[in-house]
């Protein structure tokens, strides 16, 4: 017995060695290579860069109009207009395969698309947009916003970090007030009218849900760090895709996993944050912890579906 628990250790040491130091390598290559491209493409970014802001003659307002709103907007409904052709039609088979809540939304209602998309384009043209105007002279403010000079990859990375973390306080602690009872009857029902979510679900919500949890938290770290346009381009433009990822309905291979989320909507009082960070702290994951979608809360990296590989387990027969 003691040889195989030594031989057992002698094992789990060289696994966890070899781990780490594999780990470690890859982090540092990956720390210096990635910075290399960026740096070796600074010029070519830098060029386009400048191209476009004289093309608009230094116009401040236009170009902040363009990056902040009009290609977020494009990378929302691009995202979404592919979902969507899934939903409708239950075609490419090779998407609605990987629907996470079996049988729903299969295919989805179309009245109550329509709901959502012409609540989605009110939310987006009507709120965010005016809420633009205040955060352009904010920017302006910092006066960094319209510099002709591109951040660096690295101060890009601290940007995004900052931006994740404001995103994730703000959002949980938004998210829980509207739960509560008086706040969801008259505001956050409106949301969860979809218990099997969909991508363009992911704006569909009352104003002013919209203002304080949807547009808030993603606005307010840009405007604390005084960040660049194209760092706001970008980080818009990925805020709205992760959120329609997390509200999609399929957990598709390679893309970040929307269990967690799509567990708040089927059961309502758990999963409340972003990363799930806050939700450990307060333990508004607990059930969700049990369930076979914690199983399967991880990215996808084969072809064949986590409902399939991981399934519900059957129901007993009452």
């Amino acid at each position: 017995q003691e040889e195989k628990l030594r031989d057992a250790m002698k094992i789990t040491a060289c696994v966890l060695g070899t781990g780490l130091l594999l780990f470690t390598a890859t982090v540092n290559t990956a720390s210096w290579y990635v910075p290399y491209a960026w740096d070796a493409s600074g010029h070519f970014w830098q060029a386009t860069w400048l191209k476009f802001y004289y093309l608009f003659e230094g116009k401040e307002w236009t170009i902040f109009l363009l990056g902040s709103a009009l290609v977020p907007c494009l990378a929302f409904w691009c995202f979404n207009g592919i979902l969507m052709v899934a939903d409708v039609t239950g075609k490419p088979t090779f998407i609605t395969r990987y629907r996470i809540q079996l049988g729903k939304n299969d295919p989805v209602d179309a009245k109550k698309l329509r709901q959502a998309i012409y609540t989605a384009l009110c939310n987006q043209f009507c709120i965010s947009l005016p809420m633009l105007v205040p955060m352009f002279y904010v920017m302006k403010w910092w006066g960094n916003t319209f510099s002709k000079e591109l951040p660096t990859f690295r101060w890009f990375l601290v940007e995004l970090s900052v931006f994740t973390l404001i995103e994730e306080i703000l959002f949980y602690y938004t998210h829980r007030l509207v739960h509560l009872p008086l706040l969801y009857k008259h505001i956050h029902k409106k949301h969860h009218e979809w218990t099997a979510p969909i991508g363009v679900v992911s704006i569909y919500a009352h104003p002013i849900e919209h203002i304080l949890s949807n547009t808030l938290p993603v606005m307010a770290g840009p405007m604390v760090m005084g960040s660049h346009i194209v760092s706001i381009a970008l980080w818009f433009s990925l805020a709205l895709v992760t959120t329609s990822i997390s509200h999609c309905g399929y957990h598709l291979p390679f893309l970040p996993s929307p269990e967690f989320h799509d567990f708040h909507h089927l059961k309502f009082n758990q999963c409340y944050g972003v990363l799930g960070v806050l939700d450990y702290l307060h333990g508004t994951d607990t059930v969700f912890k049990q369930s076979k979608a914690y199983e399967r809360h991880r990215v996808l990296l084969s072809l064949t579906p986590l409902s399939e590989s991981i399934p519900e387990a059957p129901k007993r027969a009452e």
